[in-house]
């Protein structure tokens, strides 16, 4: 009586060496930018009415080089060209070699998801700074339970798990987005709860966007540097 036979889940392929499960969509992996383009220069309300008006998405204009995408300082950040809500998310990044200033001023970049919710991504091997702007943090909201960073050069992962927020039709806020995150396969956020879009200032407030929205890295004028990057997208 306790025996349940449907649904049957759906059969996906795990990935060996580095590659990607069945049923990802490959953001990058070795040759070009072709799902990537430049966000839109301004505030949170012009990337959500950007991508919501379905407007052209100029191509991205970082580096790649040997299977490996780098920030071009001063090209802007960039965003893919498919939005996502609820996901899991694997990326490797790492911080130039060369140590170059501190705190903040090294080795900055930035994930987010759905354009808006930061996960800092910074050099925080041996690098005091605000531990709410480390490696991992959720950006001034939540500070990573550990700090497991690899030395600079040296390459590193996040796997990132995300519920995107939901909202009303008039626009209050139904349920808050949360993330977990493993670092180098080391839990740093355990479904946290966000409190809003990223702000360097100030506090956060929710603003209704739609349900999926684009995934943009941050060109912080450092020479960060990723490659495998994919997304399962979540509809269960």
């Amino acid at each position: 009586m306790t025996e349940v036979w449907e649904p049957v889940p759906e059969v996906v392929t795990p990935g060996s060496n580095g590659s990607s499960p069945s049923d990802a969509i490959v953001l990058f992996n070795v040759e070009n930018l072709d799902q990537w383009g430049v966000a839109p220069r301004g505030n949170r309300e012009r990337i959500i009415e950007h991508f919501s008006k379905d407007l052209a998405i100029s191509p991205a204009e970082w580096t790649v080089e040997d299977g490996v995408m780098t920030v071009k300082p001063g090209s802007g950040d960039i965003i893919t060209r498919q939005g996502f809500g609820d996901i899991q998310l694997h990326i490797e990044w790492k911080t130039p070699e060369e140590i170059d200033g501190d705190g903040q001023q090294r080795g900055n970049s930035g994930l987010f998801l759905q354009g808006l919710y930061e996960i800092q991504i910074l050099d925080s091997f041996e690098n005091p700074t605000n531990p709410n702007g480390q490696a991992g943090s959720v950006y001034k909201q939540r500070i990573p339970y550990v700090n497991v960073s690899l030395p600079p050069g040296e390459w590193q992962s996040f796997d990132i798990f995300f519920e995107a927020p939901v909202f009303r039709d008039d626009g209050r806020l139904v349920k808050p987005a949360y993330v977990t995150v493993l670092h180098n396969g080391i839990l740093i956020q355990h479904r946290t709860k966000i409190k809003g879009p990223t702000v360097f200032r100030g506090l956060p407030e929710y603003v209704k966007h739609p349900e999926k929205l684009p995934i943009r890295l941050q060109d912080h004028g450092d020479y960060v540097s990723f490659r495998n990057i994919w997304v399962r997208e979540l509809n269960h």
